[in-house]
């Protein structure tokens, strides 16, 4: 028998009580995460090796940083969730398979698996939908 309270662990489901709140988590922590390589491509920060690089729209990942940008913040907010995670998971899909797949056939060696697992996160997102600590659950959608 746990010292917890039954009313802090959830009254029938223990921890499943807490999986809309922490799908929630999971939302604006991926959407931070992927907001920082928009923000890194356009805004220079945090500095590293693609700081600035967004600029030139020569390169795809200019594009995919406007995506970053845009989605990781309504992702973030949990503001028309479904849709942005939709486009950003396809984006990372496209990203895995133009830029890392042709490297190496395993993920680990063409550094590809933050992508798959963006990937992944997103396409949870469009199904599973923002939780409870959204703008989107503000509004009633």
């Amino acid at each position: 028998m746990s010292s917890y309270p039954r009313k802090v662990l959830g009254e029938r489901d223990g921890l499943g009580g807490y999986a809309p709140t922490m799908l929630s988590v999971l939302r604006i922590m991926s959407g931070l995460l992927f907001l920082a390589h928009g923000t890194q491509k356009f805004l220079g920060f945090p500095g590293g090796d693609y700081a600035g690089s967004g600029w030139s729209f020569a390169q795809l990942g200019a594009y995919a940083g406007v995506v970053e940008l845009v989605t990781g913040a309504l992702i973030t907010l949990g503001l028309f969730t479904r849709p942005a995670a939709f486009l950003a998971s396809g984006t990372m899909a496209f990203a895995y398979f133009l830029g890392h797949a042709s490297q190496s056939f395993w993920p680990v060696n063409n550094g590809g698996d933050a992508a798959i697992l963006y990937c992944f996160v997103f396409l949870y997102l469009v199904f599973a939908g923002p939780g409870p600590l959204s703008l989107d659950a503000s509004r009633g959608r």
